[in-house]
């Protein structure tokens, strides 16, 4: 076999060839990761919202809370269900809530709508994992709010302290508030009554949340609430509901994968014209080494050890930039935005990981065997003496 040090030793000496292929194999690694890392950012984002024991009621056929309307003797009534858990003051968790889209400015100049929640206290005890990192929750009736912290990375006058213009107020900014990097962390939180005057809404809320006492079958009592004649309303699982949410993402995923093979069918052909290249300058080098007893075989196997440690080296470096550019992407703009199934926006901060990552490897693997495979071949075959006079 052929030592380690030739196969490696042949790229240090033709620099230019090297680093063409590396470059190329970089950039093919450097867009899937990026793309893959924002795909899964955004999945994330909306699958880890939510719980398991906490119902979403809106009104039948709606698909969201911003198309929904659930009216205020419903909220009454459903929050007294049997099967609606209690906490330790023997109070309902249970959270009425409204959801309005006004624009908000970015720091950039441009503008999003941003969903606002209209809520009551006891949101904070019926959604689970929100934390108030700076400030304090809001008091009722006196213009405030709290925000999420991708909305306080990104518009105008979302600073703790500042006011925010939305509808026909002005809203001081008295907490922030993170729940896990879920969606959550893009929406602005006010009072319900009051954002229901401001909006100036006949049916004060969009939909309720309960959460569900430990030992009720939550499809039961989703059922008796769908199955009340009273009111059209459904009721399911929040995790199913921003399940369904994440659907959304889904065609990310079929690009993310045309995307791959595309770019790797061009870094493959890119590689292996460059090895192509490589065995024609070194015919006279490969017939040599056949005449003083390399096999075809060892021959093969220290080209194919070359177009690896190209895709490896390129995979290295796209990685690296992958992951700093994500970050650099997330600081400078405040994250990436996406519109939701609310009309609303959903800032998503692109985190390249590592499962992004081993796609990548994988990828550029492949290149780095489809592209030295056929050149690699071709060497072994060549007889000495061919070799020799050609080269």
């Amino acid at each position: 076999m052929l030592p380690l040090r030739y196969a490696l030793g042949n790229l240090i000496a033709r620099r230019t060839r090297t680093a063409l292929t590396v470059g190329v194999i970089a950039l093919v690694v450097l867009a899937i990761s990026l793309f893959s890392g924002l795909v899964s950012s955004l999945r994330h984002t909306l699958v880890s919202t939510g719980s398991a024991d906490t119902l979403v009621v809106l009104r039948k056929g709606s698909t969201n809370d911003g198309s929904s309307a659930v009216p205020l003797e419903a909220v009454k009534a459903l929050r007294y269900f049997e099967g609606v858990a209690r906490d330790s003051s023997d109070q309902p968790l249970a959270s009425p809530e409204l959801v309005v889209q006004p624009f908000f400015r970015t720091r950039q100049g441009g503008r999003e709508n941003v969903l606002v929640r209209g809520v009551e206290p006891m949101a904070l005890q019926v959604h689970r994992g929100i934390t108030i990192v700076a400030g304090r929750m809001f008091e009722a009736s006196r213009g405030e709010a709290i925000i999420g912290k991708s909305v306080a990375d990104r518009y105008v006058g979302a600073e703790l302290g500042s006011e925010l213009v939305f509808g026909r107020s002005k809203w001081k900014v008295v907490g922030i508030f993170e729940s896990g990097g879920s969606s959550l962390e893009s929406e602005t939180w006010v009072d319900a009554r009051e954002l229901a005057a401001d909006s100036k809404r006949p049916v004060p809320y969009s939909g309720l949340r309960l959460r569900v006492a430990a030992g009720t079958d939550p499809d039961a009592l989703a059922r008796r609430i769908g199955d009340d004649p009273r009111w059209a309303l459904d009721a399911m699982p929040e995790t199913e509901y921003y399940d369904k949410q994440a659907e959304s993402a889904s065609i990310f995923y079929v690009i993310a994968i045309g995307l791959a093979v595309l770019t790797g069918i061009g870094a493959t052909f890119g590689a292996t014209n460059t090895l192509y290249a490589a065995v024609q300058a070194r015919r006279a080098e490969i017939g040599t080494l056949r005449a003083i007893g390399f096999s075809r075989f060892s021959i093969l196997t220290s080209f194919l050890i070359e177009s690896l440690a190209l895709a490896l080296v390129g995979f290295l470096i796209g990685s690296v930039l992958a992951v700093g550019l994500g970050h650099l992407v997330s600081f400078l703009l405040g994250g990436i935005a996406f519109g939701a199934s609310t009309f609303t926006t959903n800032v998503v901060e692109l985190r390249v990981g590592p499962f992004d990552l081993a796609a990548s490897l994988v990828l550029a693997l492949s290149v780095g065997i489809a592209g030295g495979f056929f050149p690699a071949l071709r060497a072994a075959r060549l007889r000495p003496i061919e070799a020799l006079r050609r080269g």
